[in-house]
């Protein structure tokens, strides 16, 4: 059965009159009667009454006229939905998180994404570390990613590429009682002796590689003594008294009482947060979402906006 005949169908029935429904149709009437009674056949029933005064529908032509009603519906909509989806206009975009240094970058880009392009769901995926979120988008198993780089573990993920969109410095938190505390800027070596306060090992957070890393630079590795999942934990423990941690200038927002931030002396350890997606994703959703964040989320002051592969590795500057 052609869809072609179900429209003929519809507009004979809504006009009741074959001339107008053929002119509705942008078709000759002999055309459209002969669709009708193609159909009349296949179905094997009579549909109208025919007369030279009038055309009515049938009883069996009044059952059929709603659910073809239906059917045309659907497919109209089943066709706007597959146009919008190669179009980038609808689908689905899984995007990987973590930390406080998504505090003010991801809700910046689900608004402009909601503003612009309401039919793409953006499905969020949290507690997705870092140098987790780079090796499940580097497997297809993540669209977009929010990574920070230098990536600290040597691994190469061809096809991955990444987009600055922002740029962080390692700082200390402690106690605002702590006796470091005084000090305007803090030695990473001092802090040999102190318990530090972590994300989980093996949990993929390029934070705690890069403070393992800055520790070892000043000759020690530190004495994680409790692990958090998140900086609001971790700084909150801190604020206790449980022992210091390295965090970034991002998390600063978080403001616990008895808590301090102060920075490192030195010269300054800086990441940079990237967008992190693979160059052969065919999702014209992803593509979509990607043009809004690179007005919602342009490129750091004095940065060439560029697209770099993302298997970029090796310690912080």
């Amino acid at each position: 059965m052609e869809l072609r005949y179900l429209a003929a169908f519809v507009a004979v029935a809504e006009e009741l009159h074959f001339g107008r429904a053929a002119k509705r149709l942008r078709m000759a009437q002999p055309p459209l009667s002969r669709q009708i009674r193609q159909l009349e056949r296949e179905l094997d029933v009579q549909l109208f009454e025919r007369s030279t005064r009038s055309v009515r529908l049938t009883g069996a032509g009044e059952a059929f006229l709603g659910p073809v009603r239906t059917v045309l519906a659907d497919l109209e909509a089943a066709t706007r939905l597959a146009r919008a989806a190669g179009h980038g206009e609808s689908g689905r975009v899984s995007v990987g998180f973590a930390g406080a240094s998504s505090h003010t970058t991801l809700p910046r880009l689900t608004r402009a994404v909601r503003t612009r392009h309401p039919g793409i769901e953006l499905v969020m995926r949290g507690q997705t570390y870092a140098n987790r979120a780079l090796d499940e988008v580097a497997e297809g198993c993540l669209d977009l990613g929010f990574v920070r780089l230098p990536v600290s573990l040597h691994l190469e993920r061809p096809g991955v590429r990444t987009r600055v969109i922002a740029e962080e410095e390692l700082i200390c938190a402690l106690a605002s009682d702590h006796p470091l505390a005084r000090q305007e800027r803090i030695e990473v070596a001092d802090l040999a002796a102190e318990p530090f306060v972590s994300f989980p090992a093996n949990a993929g957070s390029s934070l705690r590689d890069v403070t393992f890393l800055t520790c070892e630079r000043a000759g020690y590795l530190p004495r994680v003594v409790q692990e958090a999942p998140d900086s609001y934990t971790i700084l909150a423990l801190v604020a206790m008294g449980v022992g210091v941690t390295l965090t970034l200038t991002s998390c600063c927002h978080i403001q616990q009482t008895g808590l301090v931030y102060r920075p490192l002396a030195g010269d300054p350890v800086v990441l940079r947060s990237a967008l992190a997606w693979r160059a052969d994703n065919p999702s014209a959703a992803l593509r979509s979402v990607l043009e809004v964040a690179r007005e919602a989320l342009p490129a750091p002051p004095g940065r060439t906006e560029t697209a770099e592969d993302g298997g970029e590795a090796g310690p912080p500057p």
